[in-house]
This record gives C-alpha cells, structure tokens and sequence, in this order.
C-alpha cells in the first residue's frame, strides 16, 4: 500500500516537471511525458537501486536542446540511442564505481553551469518577453533579454514570482506534497479565473504554444549511418557520462536515506537499456532524477513497485487528463525550472570549493565557464584533462627521493609510542649508497629519477635501491630501473633492491632486470640488502688484493 500511494504521488509530481523539461528541450510537453512514462518503467523494473525514480531530468536540457537545433529531433533520437548503447556497455564492464572517481570539482563546475543555463532559457516566459527566437548563445540570449525589457507582461511575471514563492515556501508546510505540484494547481486555477471571469488572456499557457498529443506514439525505426554517428558521438557521450553521474549520484544519496544498497552497474545498464527504447516512440533522455526518488523514499516507497506505478500513473494522465496540461501557464513552467536550476547550482559547494586550492579553483571554473560559454561536451573533457593534469602533477610532487651513505639510523624510521626503543644502526660499507623512492615510480617521476641518478656521479661500488614506500610502478619507471640496471652493469657497479613489495615484485620479475642485476640481488628489506652489499664488497675486495698480489 505504501508503495502504491507513493508511486501515486511521484506520478502527479513528475507530470509538471517531464512537461517542463521537454519543453525547454525544444521539443513538445508530450516527449516529456512519454520518456517519464516509458523510461521511468524501464528504470525502476531493471534497476540496481529498488527506489530510484527516472525520467528527463534538468541535467540534460542544455545538450538536448543543441542537438534538436542543430540536428532536429531525428539527430535526438541517434544521439539518446548511441548514449544508451555505452550506458549498457558501461554497466557490462562494471565501470558503475570508476564513474564514481570523477572529480567532484567537474561535477559542481558543470553541474552549477547547467544550472546558470536553464536559468538564462525561463528568463522569456518567466517576465513574458515578446522575442520571437531566443539566440542559443549565452552572452546574445543575455542581450536580447536587456534590449527587450520593455515588452514585459506584468501578469505573467507576477505567475511566474508567485510559482517560485509557493514552491520555496511549501516545505515549511508539507514534506510530502511537494511545492511545483502546488504552484501549478494554483497558477493554472489563477490564470483559468482571470482569462474566464475577467477577460485576462494575457497569460500564455501550454494550449496556446503547443498541441499536446495524448495518446503513445507508434515505435518508429531510426535510420542512422557512419557519418551520423561520427557527429553525434561527442554529444552522445555527454549524454552517457551525465547519465551515470546523475543516476549513480542518486541512487547513492537514495540509500543513504533507505540504509540499503544499490548495483551500480545494474544500474547503468537499466539507464542504458530506458535510453535505448525510449527514443524509438519520440522520447529525450532519461536518467535517475534526485528530486524524484527522495519524494518516492519520503511517501513511502521501498520497493521498484512505487516506480511502475508511478509510470503507469503517467500514462493514465497523459491519456485520458492530458487536455488538461494545456492550461498550465508557461510562466509557472517557467518558474518551477528557476527553482530546479536554484537546486541544482549547488551555490554553497561551489563557493566553498572556490576557497580550496588553487588547482580545485581552476578545474572548477574552467568547468563552470565552458559549460556556459561553449557546451557540456567541451567542458567535461576539458575539465578531466586538467584534473588528471594537476593530478599527475601532485602525484609527482608527493614521490621523494633522496641518497644515504656511511649508515642508516633505523630508530627514525619506526613510530615509537614508548619512547624506549632502542637505537639501531646500519652501518653501510664504504662505496656502498643507498638511494630511496617514496612514493609511486611512474612516468611522472621518471626525469626526477634520472636527474638523481646524474647527481651522484660514479662514486659507488654498489647501489642499493630502497623500494619499500613504492606502492606501484608503470611502465615508463619500470624502464627507468632497468637501463639503470644495464647502465649500471656497464660501469661495474652493482645494483641491490630492497624492500619490494609483491606488486612490483611481480612486475620486475616481468622484466629483464632480474637477468641483469641476480635474483639473488633482490631482497626483502634493507637488513639483507646491507648483508648482501657486505658480501659483495668483501668479494670485490679480495679480487682486488689477489690482483694486487699478481
């Protein structure tokens, strides 16, 4: 029963928001419907998370409205399709937790630009501005609004500031109910009073920009070849990576709600499987949608039962109460998209990000600015080459190198809590060094490498090579060891490892470097290496006595 009266309530509660995400997604109120409608079953009956609640989501309305502008509706349906094939590609090869590892930086830069952006598109039918064609650009949308702020329609404005009033206030009165719901049934009962019993038509609703077919679409086949793909791929991975973010964000805050735990993966492939069916009837991309599944979880929903019926609930409105819709003012529409953008800015984490360091503050605005100024596409990758970028860069800074000779004092290496621990010297052998990598070896640090290896000259006999605090080593260090190995071997020096763990081990085994150097020169810790560095000068000392002798 609970999951019945919840999937009631986020039936009625999707319709105003599926209606005003199609619509700012330059395509018609029903296309929002019907990807709530067929989506939102496919999501809630495949899914990894038992409540999640899918559908068109704010996150999308900026690259789905490029592509039906420069593509149309058909370039929409290619381009949801491609992104639904790597969704299902991505859940296949449980790629559900590595999403989870994109920087939160990008995800608060794009996620407040998209915000800015849905903002800047409700700016016409929020004052009712008469502007026949809304410029696409940022700055020149901006510039239209200012030169035409005299053609204002003050009732419309006054719809509009009320729906987002209502909506900000309602929380205080009612969690369950949620404030769009009750803005729309007012503003529309507002505007049917005043256009009936006062002769006020000044208010454009729904009926009066758009037809509204109420009846599911035909699935229809979509043609699509090499050229197309080759296009719309940059979008359609966009649309893929924004979909696995937004749906495993979701599902994550869901359980932190419900104490349970979702599929990841499972989940992408229900996301992936929703947007490759949805655009063959019509529809736009569909992922979870946070606002959505927290009202499902606050009325009761346990179980993906609350997400069927809140489809259901979809279809049953669309097809006999869809006439209805058309009275909904645009300016409320308008208004619900303010506060959604509002949500979505994530404003607080974005200014508190901008007082970390100066690495975070950049991968945050370059983020932020090329999602308002340019698109999604750029900006995502863009933001991810810098982060992996500075990334590298930290990393590198964090590996340490540095070189020993004459003894090693083993008493600062070791946390003492007792304040009694014994000193413990190694007393190195002379023409014996020992050089120490703290820190990953990979290409990041390979010139820091070679310039210490130039540093110190030929002055040892043997070199030991303290590898105790290398976690992992790539290729490119890998290779680094072994010409330092050969190099080594050339000048007659010998060169120890000491203290590798299992990991690298493995990989060094892999090499030459075992053949080059002895396995016998490969030693656990630096008590044996010292040991075997004693031996081995012992031997090249007696060498050169019986040399001498000779």
């Amino acid at each position: 029963m609970a999951d019945l009266m919840a999937g009631l309530i986020v039936g009625i509660v999707a319709l105003p928001l599926a209606i005003a995400f199609g619509i700012s997604s330059g395509v018609t109120p029903e296309k929002g419907i019907i990807t709530a409608i067929i989506a939102g079953f496919i999501i809630s009956f495949l899914g990894g998370s038992h409540v999640q609640i899918g559908g068109p989501t704010g996150a999308f309305i900026v690259i789905v409205y490029g592509i039906v502008e420069q593509f149309g509706v058909t370039g929409l349906a290619i381009a949801t399709l491609l992104a639904g094939i790597m969704l299902v590609l991505m859940g296949v090869l449980k790629l559900g937790t590595v999403i989870r590892f994109i920087p939160y930086p990008i995800v608060v830069g794009f996620t407040s630009g998209i915000a800015l952006t849905i903002f800047s598109t409700q700016i016409k039918d929020l004052f009712g501005l008469s502007i026949a064609k809304v410029p696409s650009d940022f700055f020149a949308k901006w510039g239209v609004y200012f030169q035409q702020l005299e053609t204002i329609n003050w009732w419309a404005t006054g719809i509009g500031l009320l729906s987002v009033v209502i909506i900000f206030i309602t929380p205080r009165f009612s969690r369950k109910i949620p404030g769009s719901l009750i803005a729309i049934v007012l503003t529309t009962l507002i505007a049917l009073v005043m256009k009936n019993y006062f002769g006020i038509g000044a208010i454009e609703t729904i009926g009066d920009r758009f037809h509204i077919d109420n009846h599911l679409p035909q699935a229809t086949p979509i043609g699509f070849n090499l050229d197309t793909i080759r296009l719309l791929f940059p979008s359609a991975f966009t649309i893929a990576m924004l979909g696995a973010i937004e749906s495993l964000l979701s599902a994550t805050v869901a359980d932190g709600v419900t104490g349970k735990r979702h599929n990841s993966n499972m989940e992408l492939v229900a996301q992936g499987v929703a947007n490759i069916v949805t655009p063959f009837f019509g529809g736009i991309p569909a992922t979870g949608a946070i606002a959505r599944t927290m009202t499902n979880i606050n009325n009761g929903g346990r179980t993906p039962i609350a997400g069927i019926i809140h489809a259901i609930v979809l279809l049953l409105i669309l097809l006999f109460l869809g006439d209805l819709t058309k009275h909904i003012p645009m300016a409320c529409l308008a208004g619900v998209l303010v506060v959604v953008s509002y949500n979505m800015s994530e404003w607080r984490n974005f200014v508190s990000l901008l007082k970390q360091s100066g690495g975070t503050m950049a991968v945050l605005l370059t983020t932020f600015i090329l999602t308002v100024v340019f698109d999604l596409t750029v900006a995502i990758e863009v933001g991810l080459l810098l982060a992996i970028f500075l990334f590298l860069k930290r990393m590198s800074e964090s590996t340490h190198m540095s070189v020993t000779t004459g003894k090693i004092e083993m008493s600062k290496e070791i946390e003492s809590h007792t304040g009694n621990l014994q000193e413990e010297v190694l007393h190195l052998p002379k023409g014996v060094e020992v050089y120490e990598i703290d820190g990953p070896f990979f290409f990041g640090v390979a010139n820091k490498f070679d310039d210490l290896m130039r540093e110190i000259g030929e002055r040892a006999k043997i070199r030991i090579i303290r590898m105790r605090k290398v976690p992992f080593i790539d290729a490119t260090g890998l290779n680094n060891l072994q010409n330092l190995c050969k190099k080594s071997k050339r000048e007659k020096i010998q060169v120890i490892l000491s203290g590798v763990n299992d990991d690298v081990r493995a990989k060094i085994s892999n090499s030459s470097i075992p053949e080059i150097i002895g396995e016998e020169n490969i030693c656990s810790n630096i008590h044996l290496a010292v040991e075997r560095a004693n031996e081995l000068n012992n031997r090249i000392e007696e060498d050169r006595i019986k040399k001498h002798k000779s």
